[in-house]
């Protein structure tokens, strides 16, 4: 880390999310879902289950949460993965304010020990297509885009 504003990833501390992290977690959540429902974040957050998966917040040296990362395994088949099970990181976020300085690496990299301690080979995420600095942050931790999908649906009843 070359910046100027970069910090020492001593001054930032990284631990699961606690019962008591609810109102932080879900305000980072609502940063990378802002159209979701508050109430719905809030809800998840609040019985989350570590069977789940693993929902990481990164702390600033003086205690605000300021980074989150959740991973899950997934068994069923992973676009662009060759095995099973495989690690997911099914939300990442960062405060802008913090972006550039390593928050977003150091959250992965606990997320791939997670995933390693599991018996992963694998560790995958997705995207929006409109959402390139998504993608350049994927790029920089060392993800590889593997392929473009676009869903569709038909409503069947009106």
């Amino acid at each position: 880390m070359e910046q100027a504003d970069a910090v020492s990833l001593s001054e930032v501390r990284i631990a699961e999310a606690a019962p008591s992290d609810v109102t932080a977690w879900v305000a980072l959540r609502a940063g990378l879902w802002p159209d979701a429902d508050a109430a719905e974040l809030h809800e998840e957050a609040r019985v989350w289950d570590a069977t789940r998966g693993i929902a990481l917040l990164a702390f600033d040296g003086e205690g605000h949460a300021i980074g989150l990362a959740e991973a899950s395994l997934r068994h069923d088949y992973v676009n662009g993965t060759d095995g099973s099970p495989v690690g997911f990181l099914e939300g990442w976020y960062v405060d802008p304010a913090w972006r550039g300085r390593g928050v977003g690496r150091a959250l992965i990299a606990q997320v791939e020990a997670w995933t390693r301690a599991r018996g992963c080979v694998e560790l995958a995420s997705d995207a929006l297509l409109d959402n390139t600095a998504s993608h350049a942050a994927h790029a920089a931790c060392g993800f590889e885009e593997t392929e473009r999908v676009v869903y569709f649906r038909k409503r069947l009843v009106d």
